[in-house]
């Protein structure tokens, strides 16, 4: 949760760590959690004269509304439905041309949690109310329930977005008519909740809007400077997801992208259609260092990496894709070392430049060029992106403020006009040649089929 003056200045941060419970032996989300988390969380800024809320949520989430409240936890998207149904279901998916939605493992197809929740309650999903994650945040603010673009047009298979419309397998299902009624990001949806007024000491004038897909507020942050706005450019948001985001002078054909390589088609938060592109990089990075993902961007700790870059390079030290199984430009490679250095700098330094390497991959899928900005966790590992933009000669590439962020493309719901604080940075490309590495590292997925994948 941020707090935010209406000129664009961050007050204050607070932050609750994730957790998944469990229910029915499945693996769901921590609402209960997150909503006592929030009352307390809320209660801090009583007195600080707050207008307006926006909630930002992941895409591959809904919650199931009955009788004016949750009917059971919502699904992670981690959970594995059973292989029955998920083979039943693959035969069900429209095509691909037609949402931009590529065929996803475990439950990042959001229709796959519709047809498991089908399945698990048969009795309660006809006559519930459905709505996207982070719409039932604005829910539970107002009582008030919406649905909104940016999550269904997020991998869901459920929304067409040439069509600007709900997808014929939406429709086939009767899951069209179960979301709740649809509104814009920066539409206001209701007012805050009487009881929770009263609970936290906010104003019950307080106005919610109907909130957006977090990928797609890193978007809408990045369009407040000139130059990515006014530009052919891609935005790179980093975090657990590494999500491309091309913002093309021209259409690009939904049809022409590699769908098994996991490129899709987002909605940004005015419905159009963007190009994306991603990976597990932060989940990757995670693994990869055994559990600690700060620790490639401690800033500190960057002169080390750094410096640690020159023998990772010498002694062909490479990390093999992919750690997130059925994810990313090489969906089907099984992830190992080459060459793992003993040393934690140079492990570390590898590390990056793999993220650098698979992210590099991802752009070229979705035809990236022009301008790059690279925003959210990881712009402030040193070696990734100065090794990105080392592979990408012909960019522009970019770092923005560390402000400059999810909840920072929240607040321009509000004030689209609202420039960002601070300005661009220029990337300084690594001095290190990665010609080579790269070359070898390509000959080696190549050689085990990692880039293939069913389409």
């Amino acid at each position: 949760m941020t707090l935010w003056s209406r000129d664009g200045r961050l007050l204050d941060r607070q932050q609750r760590a994730n957790a998944v419970c469990s229910e029915g032996g499945i693996a769901r989300l921590d609402a209960a959690g997150i909503a006592a988390w929030l009352r307390s969380a809320l209660a801090k800024y009583a007195s600080e004269g707050v207008q307006y809320c926006v909630p930002v949520g992941h895409g591959a989430g809904l919650a199931v509304l009955l009788d004016g409240g949750l009917a059971f936890a919502p699904l992670d998207y981690e959970a594995a439905p059973p292989a029955e149904l998920a083979a039943t279901y693959a035969g069900l998916r429209a095509l691909f041309a037609e949402t931009g939605s590529p065929a996803l493992p475990l439950g990042l197809n959001l229709g796959t949690q519709l047809a498991w929740l089908d399945a698990l309650y048969p009795d309660v999903m006809p006559r519930a109310t459905l709505v996207p994650w982070a719409q039932y945040w604005a829910w539970w603010l107002t009582g008030c329930a919406a649905s909104e673009v940016t999550t269904l047009g997020c991998h869901s298979d459920l929304w067409a977005p040439a069509a600007a419309d709900w997808s014929s397998l939406a429709r086939a299902q009767g899951w069209a008519a179960r979301f709740a009624p649809l509104a814009r990001a920066g539409d206001v949806i209701g007012t805050l909740r009487p009881d929770l007024a009263a609970a936290t000491g906010l104003a019950e004038d307080i106005r919610v809007l109907a909130g957006l897909h977090d990928s797609n507020a890193a978007l809408m942050a990045a369009r407040g400077f000139a130059d990515i706005a006014q530009h052919e450019a891609t935005v790179l948001s980093t975090g657990t997801w590494f999500v491309a985001m091309r913002l093309a002078a021209r259409p690009v054909a939904i049809a022409g992208l590699p769908q098994a390589r996991d490129c899709l088609v987002n909605v940004d938060a005015f419905g159009a259609a963007v190009p994306s592109a991603r990976f597990m990089g932060g989940r990757e990075i995670e693994m990869l260092i055994e559990g600690d993902a700060q620790r490639v961007d401690i800033v500190a700790d960057q002169p080390q990496l750094l410096a640690a870059v020159p023998q990772a390079l010498a002694d062909q030290a490479m990390v093999l894709p992919t750690w997130a199984p059925g994810c990313g430009p090489f969906p089907t490679g099984h992830g190992r070392w080459v060459q793992a250095p003993p040393d934690g700098h140079a492990r570390r330094a590898a590390v990056c430049l793999y993220a650098a390497l698979v992210a590099d991959a991802a752009l070229d899928l979705i035809g990236a060029e022009g301008r790059l900005l690279i925003e959210g966790r990881f712009a402030g590992a040193h070696v990734f992106v100065r090794a990105l933009a080392r592979l990408r000669p012909h960019s522009r590439v970019y770092l923005a403020s560390d402000q400059t962020d999810v909840s920072f493309g929240a607040l321009r719901l509000i004030d689209p006009a609202l420039a960002p604080p601070g300005s661009l940075e220029p990337v300084m490309p690594l001095d290190n040649d990665l010609e080579h590495y790269r070359s070898c590292w390509r000959a080696m997925i190549d050689g085990c089929g990692a880039h293939k994948g069913e389409q």
